[in-house]
């Protein structure tokens, strides 16, 4: 059955097979493993297809949920070269390190180079660096706390980073407390458990970001318990971020309260004006944005919520474009004075696509053009997502700003970004920044 199932569904991809030539071509290299309800294991010959293919796993679980007229999901593994048909031709490449980046679960803007140091996270950037030179024997377990958007997820990826840019072997990953929860009540409900355990209780480095979130759930904080115990003893190193010290953390079990004070907790302070001052000298250096430095300094005085200064310095940034060349005093005069005369201003289907394409960096052409690499998608989606639940705009209006064919792609955008924004702290923050930037409630 499951073989037949297979077969059936490359058939039904060779009518369409040159409009999708790449991804007909990689299925066939796969083999289907198990097959469920509304799930289906495909085995990988080698790890760095594996990687390579992980990409393209929303591609190919929309295109198995057209075949199946269900929604299906898609979970790649690696099996023996042995198993996979002797036809089917291996790719001979390594992962890039960008790729073990990715798999890791971190993202691309957050490194030790641009995090900004004052005062106020000095103690937490040196322990940072020190469980970076010397993962597992420094402090273990090392936790950050403090307020949102102090830099605790950016200094525990920085971490990450510098441990795999230096061997690449490492088993590291990045969890959010809410992943860790929803792997496991999906791995008991698939009767997956040991794969869920395989996967974290061997990691060389592993990070929980919000670990807040696993407590009073008596299960998950019982499994947590030895992922912890198991990760440690083997030699392994473990950073938390939370938002309160773990004496604070309610139904919080009292062995796992013991567990995080045994290393060293930091608590990181809001950024006072000279740390905000730099913050936003970098976000625009990041993101190509021309800034004075006196602009910049007003900007740090009024804004004293960081995520408010990238979105700030993007509302300017979408404000002056094609009229001046950089941000100066008059244009950051402007802006405040026109916030101080209304609370809200009326924002336009273009101001979202300027802010958005401004903040990845991507042009205007490509979102409404036919690209479909992860750089372009995750940006048009995003817009599609704004437009639709914070404009209101219908979805065919959607549809027609940005070229799409018809409304069930915003359908999907605005679905998929909103389990995202649940799943993943990181987009989350991203999308808040976006939607404070043009001056709409979160």
């Amino acid at each position: 059955m499951l073989s037949a199932f297979w077969t059936g569904f490359l058939k039904s991809l060779e009518t369409n097979k040159k409009k999708i030539p790449v991804l007909y071509s990689l299925l066939k290299q796969l083999k289907p493993i198990e097959l469920s309800e509304n799930r289906i294991i495909l085995g990988c010959h080698n790890q760095a297809f594996k990687f390579f293919l992980e990409k393209k796993v929303s591609e190919i679980e929309l295109t198995l949920s057209a075949f199946t007229h269900k929604k299906m999901s898609v979970e790649l593994v690696v099996i023996p070269s042995k198993k996979i048909p002797k036809e089917a031709p291996l790719l001979s490449f390594q992962p890039s390190l960008e790729d073990v980046f990715y798999q890791a679960g971190l993202h691309a803007k957050y490194s030790f180079e641009n995090f900004a140091v004052s005062t106020t996270n000095q103690v937490a950037f040196a322990a940072a660096q020190a469980v970076a030179d010397n993962p597992g024997h420094s402090y273990n377990p090392l936790l950050f706390y403090g307020g949102v958007g102090v830099g605790k997820t950016h200094l525990a990826q920085s971490v990450a980073r510098k441990v795999l840019q230096k061997d690449t072997s490492k088993k590291v990953f990045f969890c959010p407390g809410d992943q860790f929860t929803n792997e496991l009540i999906e791995g008991i409900r698939e009767k997956s458990t040991p794969r869920f355990r395989r996967k974290y209780r061997k990691l060389s480095l592993f990070i929980v970001d919000d670990v807040q979130f696993i407590a009073g759930k008596q299960t998950v904080q019982e499994e947590f318990f030895h992922t912890f115990n198991s990760v440690v003893s083997a030699g392994g190193q473990i950073i938390l971020t939370s938002d309160r010290p773990p004496s604070e953390i309610k139904n919080l079990e009292d062995r796992l309260r013991s567990r995080f004070s045994g290393g060293l907790i930091v608590d990181i302070q809001p950024p006072d004006f000279e740390l905000r001052t730099a913050i936003l000298l970098i976000k625009a250096r990041e993101k190509n944005i021309e800034i004075d430095i006196d602009a910049a300094k007003i900007i740090a005085e009024q804004i004293t919520d960081t995520r408010g200064l990238e979105g700030t310095l993007l509302s300017l940034y979408a404000k002056i474009l094609g009229q001046k060349e950089k941000i100066d005093l008059e244009a950051v005069d402007l802006f405040f004075s026109q916030r101080q005369k209304t609370n809200s201003f009326r924002v336009l289907p273009q101001d979202v696509i300027k802010t958005v394409c401004s903040y990845y960096n991507v042009k205007q052409s490509h979102l409404r053009g036919p690209v479909r690499n992860e750089s372009i998608v995750l940006p048009r989606q995003i817009v599609m997502y704004i437009l639709r639940s914070h404009l209101k705009l219908k979805l065919e209006e959607i549809a027609f700003l940005l070229k799409r064919k018809d409304h069930t792609t915003v359908i999907h955008a605005v679905d998929k970004m909103s389990g995202l924004i649940i799943k993943n702290p990181t987009i989350k923050q991203e999308i808040d920044g976006i939607i404070t930037s043009l001056g709409l409630s979160t």
